[in-house]
């Protein structure tokens, strides 16, 4: 049935606002620091309380402020891995995983040395956690979890303590491991190529509130509005005014943009991804701006031409294009392009 959230809550500074009903296997939670992403976790978990509102899982009401329902978190069978994994530092591998199961000492020595095998943790039982790598005790803290069998589990930042290297191994390896877990995963984090690779449906906080949700694919396809688009990766944002129902006048761009479709009559900004420009040498065609170039900075695989608006000037006015190295090999042959086009299937219309 999924996982139902309507939960509010006053948090002094800003109001945390949350409703997300989805029956996704994986389900990701993106936004900047200070969005409310790890406390909507934290209220799944039991660990803090709404002001109002409901959590279902299944059909199992964990909190209801109308039905005065309030399960303690080792009531709601949650499986919560805190960013810096809550580790209890003076127990080894094996009774750090062995305090997830229930049962008699048998049952519990049984479950853990399967969760050892699983993760990969055998011959490190005797270890403490001081002793283990970063990787090593996120795979003693996700085998605790799953050793609880639980209903849900809750990944709160679950590579921010690890280093670029090993944060891109594991990612592969978390979700090898979470392959075979049949319930529902919800992972939170600030970065949209983690929660891009991660999950099957994307809901983007900002400020308390869900601005933007649905199938991952499609929020980064079409983020609805100006503030979501920015943290799925947008760099180009110009504000917009419809003069027709074909015509979107971008001033911050210097253009007016010819659309086939119909152009509704809200959209407030329009956004363009860095790399989905398509270079022009020789005549000017429709939905092309000149190719004026400010600087260029060279990344380890791709160029950053920042391109300057006709009749703009200052750094906010920039438009970014991030050129991958088979349209550079173009560029070391035939020269800088006359135009940059907008293609009209990658233009984002937001509110």
């Amino acid at each position: 049935m999924g996982i139902f959230v309507d939960i509010y809550r006053d948090m002094g500074d800003f109001t945390l606002d949350v409703s997300i009903k989805s029956s996704a296997k994986r389900i990701g939670i993106l936004g900047a620091s200070g969005s409310g992403k790890s406390m909507t976790l934290r209220m799944l978990a039991g660990i803090d309380k709404p002001d109002r509102g409901r959590i279902e899982i299944d059909g199992r009401v964990l909190y209801s402020i109308e039905d005065k329902i309030d399960l303690k978190p080792q009531k709601r069978n949650v499986g919560y891995m805190f960013q810096n994994y809550a580790l209890f530092p003076s127990m080894t591998v094996l009774q750090n995983i062995s305090a997830g199961v229930k049962g008699t000492k048998e049952e519990k020595t049984a479950k853990a040395g399967e969760m050892l095998s699983r993760f990969g943790l055998s011959g490190l039982e005797g270890r403490l956690p001081g002793q283990l790598s970063g990787g090593q005790q996120q795979r003693v803290a996700l085998a605790r979890i799953m050793a609880s069998e639980p209903d849900v589990i809750l990944l709160d930042e679950p590579y921010s303590a690890l280093d670029v290297y090993l944060k891109d191994r594991m990612q592969l390896e978390m979700m090898n491991m979470l392959d075979d877990f049949d319930g529902q995963v919800i992972m939170v984090s600030h970065s949209r190529d983690e929660l891009y690779r991660f999950s099957d449906e994307l809901y983007i906080l900002s400020e308390g509130k869900v601005i933007s949700g649905g199938r991952t694919e499609d929020v980064f396809q079409n983020p609805g509005c100006l503030e979501a688009a920015r943290l799925t990766g947008c760099k180009n944002f110009s504000a917009v005014r419809k003069t027709g129902d074909h015509l979107l006048e971008a001033a911050d761009w210097g253009i007016t943009l010819y659309l086939k479709q119909d152009i509704p009559d809200d959209v407030k900004y329009a956004g363009y991804r860095a790399h989905c420009f398509t270079p022009v040498w020789g005549e000017m065609e429709r939905n092309c701006i000149p190719f004026i170039l400010e600087r260029v900075d060279s990344l380890l695989f791709e160029k950053n031409y920042c391109i300057r608006p006709q009749g703009q000037s200052g750094a906010d006015y920039l438009i970014y294009w991030y050129c991958q190295e088979y349209r550079q090999k173009m560029i070391e042959e035939r020269g800088l392009p006359d135009y940059l086009k907008f293609d009209e299937e990658q233009i984002l219309l937001l509110k």
